[in-house]
């Protein structure tokens, strides 16, 4: 695989059970680049431990005065430091390629099992830990998948140079032979506690991330209340805390690094030392000495792959240990496909709380708690979090169904939805049936002040489609954000749509437009609304009150309000025995029965009037 190649037509089934186990397998993937990039490192390293032999032959046929060797050692030298340059030019080429295609063939996996999961994911793992994985992580776990096959290369030259300074001269031989695996575990002792700097130190990292995001996602609100100073403080003490652990990691590292250096230096000493030694009593030759002095300088250079890859392992395995449990996770269950249904219809049923949607009509659902209603609405999307019998569409378990043909049956939209960058063309270009034009999804999300907003807000735009939106449409209002998405769900136009308090942030004049909207553009579809607003229960056709987890009342809107206290507590925001009372009117301000039916009746005539 080159990098021209990328990205990868698939990028595999990954071992996720553990992060060694999926750095593995991440290898074994990769092993013809591994083995390309093996040779060109073996090449590299040969050359430049050969470079000692060939100055030792020119040292000693200057000693002897030999013209002809001393030409054969420039010849070698030569030969040397061409294999040098083309070695290290492709062993450079190789590594890199190496790790772009680990990083690559990572974020492809993530970018797969981030859409499987939807919006599941962030709900088992914190935002700011999939950034992190998806960004650091990702360079880290490749650093090490390139960086293994250039030590490997760097292992074999240091064993080949220690048997070859054997065989040339025993006496210094076996000094350097034993002297350099010394320095190779030297450092072993250290390394634990290196890793585990700096795992607090990327833990804190990862907090820091997550902060900063939630900081600068609710930077309006923040504002609105005076107390970004206060986050602010907060993401200064843990930037603080984070430069304090690197600080202290950086400690750890540095002293490898100067016991890396120092070692190889008292190495040194010792054999210029027994050197000059033999060299006096006449047991070797010059050239013999210059070499072996020349060939420990020069393994100085392969052993500092040791502490790369203790380095590398050491940042990669917590990176490849988060990318393994964000990769490990699943659906509730089977998600492959044990029927073949392209187009599933037909009635929205939860079994585990008796929910039942109707095909082609509206049903609201009121749910007192509104984690609860959220969990729900992730339930009934195929995004269980829990195991339990599942949802069925038309007879059908939604997890029985292939992932593609789910997600084109069923569309969840979260109460918070995100808005992306782009043009509002961008926006609504989006997998749809195409029943749909956008302008329609538009005007039933009744859209035009946004419209005219955008435009305003744009220098070259004449047509509100071609205006450009903000990251997460940080320039609009809440309720310009919900409509939007609203919109943008309408014209993908599912069998059944799913939306969990899509109005919550829009005035009750617009939002009494919106229930007439959306009951018009999904007529003869299925939508369930999780709502407790009286204007949107009003225009459906079908209202049910969850209670503890389970149906408790079905009805149409008037009715439940007269006859469920329950249901009329969770809409008027009254308490239950306020809600009991319905029908006297009292001084504490709480909403009545006859209050809640007269204002519905006064914003049907205002909707009527605009």
């Amino acid at each position: 695989m080159q990098i021209q190649d990328l990205p990868f037509p698939d990028p595999g089934a990954p071992d996720a059970r553990s992060g060694p186990r999926f750095l593995w397998w991440l290898f074994r993937n990769q092993l013809s680049g591994q083995l390309k990039s093996l040779a060109w490192g073996l090449l590299h390293f040969a050359s430049v431990a050969s470079l000692p032999f060939c100055v030792g032959v020119a040292v000693q046929a200057a000693v002897d005065r030999s013209g002809g060797r001393l030409a054969l050692a420039g010849g070698l030298m030569a030969l040397a430091c061409a294999g040098n340059a083309v070695g290290d030019t492709f062993l450079h080429r190789a590594a890199v390629t190496n790790w772009i295609t680990a990083a690559a063939r990572v974020q492809q996996l993530l970018a797969r099992k981030a859409a499987a999961l939807g919006s599941a994911l962030t709900r088992r793992v914190a935002a700011g830990e999939v950034v992190a994985v998806s960004t650091g992580d990702v360079e880290k776990i490749g650093w090490f998948v390139e960086a293994l096959s250039r030590f490997t290369a760097a292992a074999v030259t240091i064993v080949l140079v220690c048997v070859g300074l054997v065989v040339y001269q025993p006496a210094l031989g076996v000094v350097v032979a034993v002297g350099l695996p010394v320095l190779a575990i030297a450092v072993l002792p250290l390394l634990p506690r290196a890793t585990r700097r700096a795992d607090v130190q990327r833990e804190k990292a990862g907090r820091a991330t997550e902060l900063a995001s939630d900081t600068v996602a609710g930077l309006r609100v923040l504002r609105g209340i005076g107390g970004e100073e206060l986050f602010l403080d907060r993401y200064r003490r843990a930037s603080q805390e984070v430069r304090h652990a690197a600080v202290r990691s950086a400690r750890m590292w540095a002293l490898i690094a100067a016991i890396q250096v120092l070692l190889p230096g008292i190495l040194l000493i010792t054999v210029v030392w027994y050197g000059v030694h033999l060299a006096r009593e006449g047991r070797i030759a010059v050239g013999e000495l210059v070499t072996v002095y020349s060939s420990v300088m020069v393994l100085t250079y392969p052993l500092r792959h040791l502490e790369e890859i203790a380095m590398a392992y050491s940042f990669s395995r917590p990176s490849a240990k988060r990318a393994s449990r964000v990769l490990s996770l699943e659906r509730a269950t089977d998600t492959t496909g044990s029927r073949d249904a392209e187009n599933p219809s037909g009635d929205l049923y939860d079994p585990a709380t008796g929910l039942l949607a109707p095909a082609g009509r509206l049903t609201a659902v009121v749910c007192g708690d509104p984690d609860a209603a959220g969990r729900l609405a992730e339930r009934l999307g195929g995004h269980a979090s829990e195991q339990g019998a599942p949802v069925l569409l038309g007879g059908v378990p939604l997890d029985e169904l292939p992932l593609d043909s789910a997600r084109r049956a069923v569309l969840v939209q979260d109460k918070d939805p995100v808005l992306l960058s782009g043009t509002l063309r961008e926006l609504l270009d989006v997998p749809a049936s195409g029943a749909v034009d956008p302008r329609d999804a538009l005007d039933a999300a009744r859209c035009g002040d946004v419209l005219a907003a955008l435009v305003q807000g744009s220098v070259d735009a004449a047509d509100p489609m071609d205006a450009r939106i903000t990251e997460r449409g940080r320039s609009l209002s809440g309720g310009q954000r919900q409509r939007l998405a609203l919109a943008r769900s309408l014209v993908t136009d599912p069998e059944v749509l799913v939306l969990d308090e899509p109005t919550s942030a829009v005035d009750s004049h617009t939002e009494a437009r919106i229930a007439q909207g959306v009951r018009e553009l999904r007529a003869r579809r299925t939508t369930v609304v999780f709502t407790s607003s009286p204007l949107l229960l009003d225009r459906a056709d079908r209202v049910v009150f969850l209670h503890d987890g389970a149906v408790a009342a079905v009805g149409d809107h008037r009715e439940l309000v007269r006859a469920e206290p329950r249901y009329r507590a969770v809409v008027t925001r009254e308490t239950e025995d306020e809600a009991a009372r319905a029908g006297v009117p009292g001084e504490d301000g709480f909403l009545r029965e006859d209050e809640v039916l007269h204002r519905l009746e006064q914003l049907e005539e205002i909707e009527e009037t605009a």
